[in-house]
């Protein structure tokens, strides 16, 4: 067995081991270690906390990327004081994330503008900052993604990126209308994932009312039912923010 003490030939020798660290990140490691004479046993703990380090980086960068949450309004900028009704404690709650390891779902429910989509994409950024997977998707775009399958195979790959994710959160559920089929995909994932893992759902509907988003679907009851069974619900009263945005800007 042959050693060398280049530093080049030891960081080809880290990254062939399958470091994901920079080659200028163990340059410097390299460089500090010798700077300030640690024992071989430091240097080797700095390389495992930088390179755990980096892996949660690229982690989290990879979850997020196939999260696609968006961009959107950060907690810490969220106006509490606009809804004349949320249960604002509930909500720091599912923050806890509990719901999530015991597969529940959440139900963000009220007019369109208050506030649901930007809630829910928040515990979506809470879950991948924990480790979690996350998808988030509007409901009419999962369920157009669904149709285009040609082949049951396709449609059973297609599925799993609905069913895999620790939390899948679907937007809009009742702005656009239904056909059947579309009810039985969407009545598929929530079997698929009831009791295992979580559903966040964001609707201008009651419950009562989803059948009118899926007209003739015979699964509708047996969805809401899987769906409601074990379900935190937060009803926000409030007008839109966007029209109240919309009355703040100067005529001209």
């Amino acid at each position: 067995m042959t050693t060398t003490d280049d530093p080049k030939d030891v960081i080809d020798g880290l990254r062939a081991l399958g470091l994901r660290l920079s080659r200028e990140t163990l340059e410097q490691l390299l460089a500090d270690a010798e700077k300030h004479g640690l024992a071989p046993s430091a240097v080797c703990a700095a390389l495992v906390a930088a390179e755990r380090k980096e892996r949660e980086r690229r982690n989290l960068a990879a979850r997020t990327k196939s999260a696609t949450l968006g961009s959107f309004t950060t907690l810490d900028r969220f106006d509490w004081d606009h809804p004349r009704s949320i249960d604002r404690a509930l909500y720091h709650q599912l923050l806890s994330l509990d719901f999530l390891r015991a597969g529940q779902n959440v139900l963000f429910r009220g007019q369109s503008g208050v506030g649901k989509t930007t809630l829910a994409q928040n515990l979506g950024l809470k879950a991948l900052q924990q480790g979690y997977s996350v998808r988030f998707c509007t409901l009419a775009a999962a369920l157009a993604d669904l149709l285009k399958q040609e082949s049951l195979p396709a449609l059973e790959r297609r599925l799993k990126r609905y069913t895999a994710p620790h939390l899948l959160i679907c937007d809009e559920l009742g702005y656009l209308p239904c056909d059947s089929r579309s009810a039985d995909l969407l009545y598929n994932i929530v079997s698929r994932r009831h009791e295992q893992r979580s559903i966040v759902v964001t609707t201008n509907l009651a419950f009562k009312q989803w059948g009118s988003v899926f007209p003739g679907a015979a699964c509708v009851v047996a969805l809401v039912d899987r769906f409601a069974q074990h379900c935190h619900v937060i009803d926000i009263d409030a007008d839109s923010w966007r029209q109240k945005k919309s009355l703040r800007k100067p005529k001209r």
